[in-house]
């Protein structure tokens, strides 16, 4: 799945998965190993649109877990640049005051782009961005844990909005949208069984790509 014009062996590689699946983790371990000249990462998350004029409570009435709710067509193109060799700029959201800043994140042309999100597999442009497509399939009471812990600690969040969101967006919005999008991935990994396995495959695989 490769655009008509591209940065000669720049690569794609997108990693989803439901919130707090292990997705990131994994992108993030596998950027470092890959080093800050030859990669960088891409998160889904910056591309939230600007929810301050409508967010109500912690877990109320705003579902960032739809794809509605994320810019995704930005992000389509942001990939398009970096993939014919020019670098992008890219938004930044604030989870605490729900708004899209004004400064941006600039993003290198890397020969490695590394792109993290829960809906990036969703829409059919978006995937055609990807060289390859690995999906994280999490037990959903370690995603909750693992979400439980990251918004409260990260992004000043109460235990009770969490749970209510939970329950009310994003198991629903995951069952719906993320699960579904499985069925694109070339790699599937059981978080809880063969991750290390599958982070040194893909790790020794990109590292065999780069001669920078």
């Amino acid at each position: 799945m490769t655009g008509s014009t591209r940065l000669s062996n720049c690569y794609i590689l997108g990693v989803a998965g439901g919130s707090g699946s292990g997705k990131t983790y994994f992108a993030q371990e596998l950027h470092k190993a890959l080093g800050d000249k030859c990669s960088v990462i891409v998160y889904q998350d910056n591309f939230y649109i600007d929810q301050s004029h409508r967010f109500d409570k912690d877990g109320g009435a705003v579902n960032f877990d739809h794809p509605d709710s994320l810019e995704l067509s930005l992000l389509a193109k942001c990939l398009g640049e970096l993939k014919t060799g020019n670098p992008t700029k890219i938004p930044v959201y604030d989870f605490v005051t729900h708004k899209r800043k004004q400064e941006t994140i600039h993003i290198p042309a890397t020969k490695i782009i590394i792109v993290d999100g829960i809906l990036i597999f969703h829409p059919d442009y978006l995937r055609a961005q990807f060289d390859e497509m690995i999906f994280f399939d999490t037990p959903e009471i370690l995603r909750f844990e693992r979400r439980l812990e990251r918004d409260v600690k990260e992004r000043g969040r109460t235990v009770e909005g969490v749970k209510d969101q939970f329950v009310k967006q994003v198991k629903p919005m995951h069952d719906e949208f993320v699960e579904p999008s499985k069925a694109f991935a070339n790699t599937i990994i059981k978080d809880l069984g063969d991750y290390h396995e599958h982070f040194d495959l893909y790790k020794n695989k990109l590292l065999s790509r780069l001669s920078c």
